[in-house]
């Protein structure tokens, strides 16, 4: 794999992440991924939220994530920056270990006629799942679709993740016939779709996926981690089990098993802290990608797998 510096895209489904964590009884920001947003970035530093309080809050107080697809007149509390740096829609997403909360992911967009692309928070009810939100860019038809589409237990990107509570990529979403909704995604441009299971207090069952655009990607990269591997002495091991990029094609195969160890690399820090890990700039970024977003996922309380997206 060659470590050279990648092209970047014009632009990102996604402008901003953030990792906000809880401090007593407040969230504070602890890391994240602004580009050239440096205004929005110096007043998010000084901002911090209380349980049901902004967009982070909501997350907290109602265990789930939430989507939010327009700040003016909403409960998010820095909509004139966020105005001012042309970012227009967000998507909370709680991480819990068990009850215990460990960290909110918080991801920005932008909204032009161009941008293309999906983020979407399935949840369980009677016995299927339905859209409880999504955020889909100028995908004004597959939005539509989307809200028009259920899924049982084992169909489809969110049914499969249900089934397994595991996260799964999709590929070629356009004329896959394990997407559903293939017919729709290509005529959106859609290709690549990441789902991951979002486990919160209590029986509710949510899904989020990620739907990314060649033309305005959400991220070049994807990664799967397997983080239940068997210990070596004391220390932790991930195992890549599945990835792909839009420019060097699948990141795995059986005869080249992929591992990292605690503090090992980004993945390794997810590994060591149990906390999203954002990544922006940082020398030695895998592959020269310019950004990434490590996100721990919980099962029984315990770290069970990573997702990752490099952009």
């Amino acid at each position: 794999m060659m470590d050279t510096v990648l092209d970047k895209p014009l632009k990102t489904f996604i402008e901003v992440a953030e990792v906000w964590v809880p401090q007593g009884d407040r969230l504070v920001l602890d890391a994240g991924s602004y580009g050239e947003l440096n205004d929005f970035a110096a007043v998010s530093g000084q901002e911090s939220f209380g349980r049901g309080e902004g967009l982070p809050g909501k997350a907290w107080a109602e265990a789930r994530p939430v989507v939010l697809k327009d700040f003016e007149g909403s409960y998010f509390k820095r909509t004139e920056a966020a105005k001012a740096a042309g970012l227009t829609s967000a998507v909370a997403v709680p991480v819990f270990a068990g009850d215990v909360l460990k960290a909110v992911l918080v991801v920005l967009c932008a909204d032009d006629r161009n941008r293309t692309g999906a983020i979407e928070v399935w949840a369980e009810a009677d016995g299927l799942l339905t859209l409880d939100d999504g955020y889909y860019g100028a995908a004004r038809h597959f939005e539509w679709v989307s809200q028009h589409t259920q899924f049982p237990r084992g169909q489809g990107l969110p049914g499969g993740v249900w089934a397994a509570m595991t996260p799964m990529l999709f590929r070629d979403l356009g004329s896959g016939y394990r997407f559903i909704r293939a017919e729709s995604a290509g005529e959106a441009g859609l290709t690549t779709g990441l789902g991951l299971p979002v486990p919160v207090p209590g029986k509710k069952t949510y899904v989020l996926t990620l739907l990314s655009a060649r033309g305005t990607p959400i991220a070049r990269r994807f990664e799967i981690w397997d983080a239940r591997a068997a210990k070596v002495g004391a220390a932790k091991e991930a195992v890549l089990v599945d990835g792909i990029c839009a420019r060097e094609g699948p990141l795995w195969d059986d005869e080249t098993e992929r591992r990292v160890s605690v503090w090992q690399g980004a993945i390794g820090k997810v590994l060591g802290t149990g906390l999203p890990v954002l990544e922006d700039g940082t020398p030695g970024l895998s592959a020269g990608y310019g950004s990434m977003v490590g996100l721990p996922i919980y099962r029984g309380g315990e770290l069970a797998h990573i997702v990752a997206w490099y952009c």
